[in-house]
């Protein structure tokens, strides 16, 4: 099959609620555009460098996603342009995101990455942290940025309980968080719940999640 092929396929599974993100790392131009010409307009990058440069050479209609872990001496390369940050995990990382969006005259999309792995490796806040950050004064503060949401990633595993385990409490935080929200005036606010890859996807939209990270079943393996 075609990557044309590939991502119509799996366009089909998706309910409508669950938005595609096309995880285009490390692949050429003539394939984004291939995913481009089949009507896929979101695209996830990992290098912040590699973003910026698929970006000036691609249409300008594309939402680039940032979904690696973010450095905070390179917000700046992506600041005016990227629509959604997945990884924000530090107070640090979100004082920076705004400062660039504010140089940049733009409210920047943000989710909050909470850590809900047994793995070490991964990053993310934990339920504490995330409390803290939402009612600390410096978050209060901050009018260049807009949090839309909640990601994270399941333990890589093939054991399916632990990952459903796993994404149903990354859910429960995340209804916390809108229950709480409610009384909030911006509908952007916590909207999204990013989670599910090309191995768990299914698993992670029976669990609630309404944005899916998928590469190499549309791009094929690295």
């Amino acid at each position: 099959m075609s990557i044309a092929e590939n991502l119509l396929s799996i366009k089909n599974t998706l309910p409508e609620h669950v938005t595609l993100v096309a995880v285009s790392k490390t692949k050429p131009v003539s394939d984004l555009m291939e995913v481009y010409n089949a009507g896929q307009r979101i695209f996830g990058e990992n290098k912040i460098q590699e973003m910026a440069e698929k970006w000036e050479q691609m249409p300008k209609d594309i939402e680039w996603h940032m979904i690696g872990h973010v450095q905070t001496n390179k917000v700046k390369f992506m600041a005016s342009f990227v629509s959604l940050i997945h990884g924000v995990d530090s107070l640090k990382l979100l004082e920076e995101i705004n400062k660039q969006a504010l140089k940049n005259n733009r409210i920047i999309d943000c989710l909050l990455q909470i850590h809900i792995a047994e793995e070490e490796t991964k990053f993310g806040l934990d339920e504490k942290e995330l409390t803290a950050l939402l009612s600390s004064e410096a978050f209060q503060q901050m009018k260049n940025i807009r949090i839309t949401g909640l990601m994270g990633m399941a333990t890589f595993t093939e054991n399916q309980n632990q990952i459903r385990k796993e994404f149903t409490h990354l859910k429960s935080i995340f209804d916390e968080l809108r229950k709480d929200a409610s009384s909030k005036d911006t509908q952007q606010y916590m909207s999204i719940l990013s989670m599910g890859m090309s191995g768990d996807y299914q698993l992670a939209i029976d669990c609630g999640s309404t944005m899916v990270r998928i590469g190499s079943r549309i791009f094929g393996n690295r």
